[in-house]
């Protein structure tokens, strides 16, 4: 599964930094899917959906507070033991998100997609 961040964000910031996969963004702040990962020019996502320009801007996913990209997440899953951005926060605001469930496989294979 992905993690999320609350609404009891502080906007710290501690998290971002600590994040392999450049998964985690300041409220507002538009994103890239080649941000953090070796992901250039045209890709087919691994989640599925058709194919998208990996260093085209999305539409940030909050306006307040610091948020995940879900199709970046992978846990940390391939660089440490945890979450990193959980292991940092000082409000316990990063917590699993029940709406992407995704086993260690998946989490290890969409790891190895971003970091060719």
């Amino acid at each position: 599964m992905a993690i999320m961040i609350t609404d009891e964000c502080i906007n710290c910031g501690a998290c971002e930094p600590e994040c392999p996969n450049h998964a985690i963004y300041e409220g507002g702040a538009e994103w890239k899917y080649s941000e953090g990962t070796g992901l250039r020019g045209i890709i087919t996502p691994i989640h599925g959906g058709g194919e998208l320009d990996a260093d085209g801007l999305n539409n940030p996913k909050s306006m307040d507070v610091y948020y995940i990209v879900s199709d970046k997440c992978t846990e940390c899953m391939g660089f440490h033991d945890e979450p990193q951005c959980a292991a940092v926060c000082p409000v316990d605001c990063c917590v699993d998100d029940p709406d992407f469930r995704e086993t260690e496989e998946f989490l290890l294979q969409k790891k190895a997609f971003m970091h060719l």
